[in-house]
């Protein structure tokens, strides 16, 4: 027969095996909740990613209208990963690709008047030869990363007089990315940014 000391350490025993496994389970079900909500993040954020195949491409350089610049003000790439432009509300500011048949890789950093409205994407040439010579084409190409539509619209906000980027900002919002409120005030913010001319049309 077991004394009443042993009954006692056989009773808190069992009653620190009960806590520590009830802790277990619970820190389990943190630990679970904190990892799905990143990876539903990341699933969002990827969604986007992946083969597009049939996208119509043109081509311009800087000696056109919208001179040496991007939209960012910056000057535009043609080394490593290259300039593009595109309709922010089809492919955001910042969306990465690569072109399927050559390799080449390029991200979205300025816009055009004729882009708006439409999913073509124009790459940046650095000569006018490359330009000539890339013409009009129909590719596949991979999406690397996905812009930011939140970023689009804080570049677009200070320039809502001009056409382009108004309809753009348009487009943006039936998204229900920001509210009209946010690119009101990001106008104000960004009114000194410099900016192409070929963004301003």
């Amino acid at each position: 027969m077991l004394s009443e000391a042993a009954v006692l350490q056989m009773s808190r025993s069992l009653s620190l095996t009960i806590v520590l496994g009830v802790g277990c389970i619970l820190v389990g079900c943190a630990e679970q909740t904190v990892v799905q909500k990143p990876l539903a993040a990341v699933e969002a954020a990827n969604s986007h990613l992946g083969r597009r195949p049939n996208v119509r491409t043109t081509a311009y350089t800087r000696i056109e209208k919208g001179g040496r610049r991007n939209a960012l003000g910056k000057y535009l790439s043609g080394r490593h990963v290259m300039s593009a432009a595109s309709d922010w509300s089809r492919f955001p500011l910042g969306t990465r690709f690569r072109i399927c048949s050559t390799r080449e890789e390029f991200i979205i950093d300025d816009y055009g008047t004729a882009l708006v409205g439409t999913s073509t994407i124009d790459l940046y040439k650095p000569t006018k030869l490359e330009m000539k010579r890339w013409g009009v084409r129909n590719v596949d190409i991979d999406i690397l990363q996905w812009g930011s539509e939140e970023q689009s619209l804080k570049v677009l906000g200070p320039r809502a007089k001009h056409q382009t980027p108004r309809r753009m900002i348009a487009a943006l919002q039936k998204k229900s990315v920001v509210p009209a409120s946010k690119v009101a005030s990001a106008s104000k913010e960004a009114s000194a940014r410099p900016s192409s001319s070929r963004t301003l049309d």
